[in-house]
């Protein structure tokens, strides 16, 4: 075989593989890992997901796209969004109202439409519950108490399974239906990590840090997370 030939058929297998994996990327799915403990004890910090960015994208009227599992984002999804106050971060949450719902929490407890939230992996860390006072600020106030507040049409109410450490939508607002990339499918590899560990800065730090990663990579997996579905 030429060389001018094998070289072409190894930069076309790499190019191909690529193009894949950025369409894969784009289109189908994302990784994703767990910064911060606001859907603990569910989901935890350092755990890495595969999230579905097809199920939420655009389809067409054609029996091709009636084929494809696509659907709206349902009251219940752990979903993964652009932060609307810091669009080029991204957060992850639970939907726990669409467009239309009324929810209201009250003590602590979150109703939509009347009706108590079914979600069992709800947890309150704190056993205070602040007044509903005026005389508080919101960031007090909104985490026990809130609304009742109807989601206008195009938006998604999001809040953490973490309730009493979770900054959502109680604070900043519903999300916008274009800002949601997907739902958070598997997790694919869980690393008994520290929290905000994706903010560390700097080449030197970085490389510290992958460097106690590669040292403790036997210890601090927790293998028993391993390709479990999130729910």
């Amino acid at each position: 075989m030429a060389k001018g030939h094998w070289f072409r058929e190894y930069y076309e297998a790499i190019l191909v593989a690529v193009i894949f994996t950025l369409f894969v990327r784009t289109f189908v799915a994302q990784a994703f890992k767990i910064p911060t403990g606001s859907m603990e004890d569910n989901l935890l910090i350092g755990d890495h997901l595969f999230v579905n960015k097809m199920i939420y994208a655009p389809h067409l009227d054609t029996p091709l796209h009636a084929l494809m599992p696509y659907r709206d984002i349902r009251r219940g999804d752990v979903v993964v969004f652009k932060y609307p106050q810091e669009p080029e971060r991204d957060f992850i949450k639970r939907a726990v109202a669409v467009g239309g719902d009324t929810l209201q929490v009250q003590a602590k407890n979150l109703f939509v439409n009347g009706e108590p939230e079914q979600n069992r992996f709800v947890v309150h860390k704190s056993h205070e519950v602040f007044p509903d006072s005026s005389f508080l600020p919101s960031s007090a106030r909104n985490r026990d108490h809130f609304g009742p507040y109807t989601v206008p049409a195009g938006f998604v109410f999001c809040m953490g399974d973490n309730r009493d450490n979770s900054l959502d939508s109680r604070f900043w607002g519903p999300v916008p239906r274009h800002y949601f990339k997907g739902r958070a499918l598997i997790i694919y590899w869980s690393y008994d990590a520290e929290p905000n560990s994706h903010l560390v800065q700097g080449l030197w730090n970085r490389t510290k840090q992958l460097a106690e990663v590669a040292l403790h990579f036997f210890t601090r997996t927790r293998w028993l997370r391993t390709f479990s579905l999130v729910r």
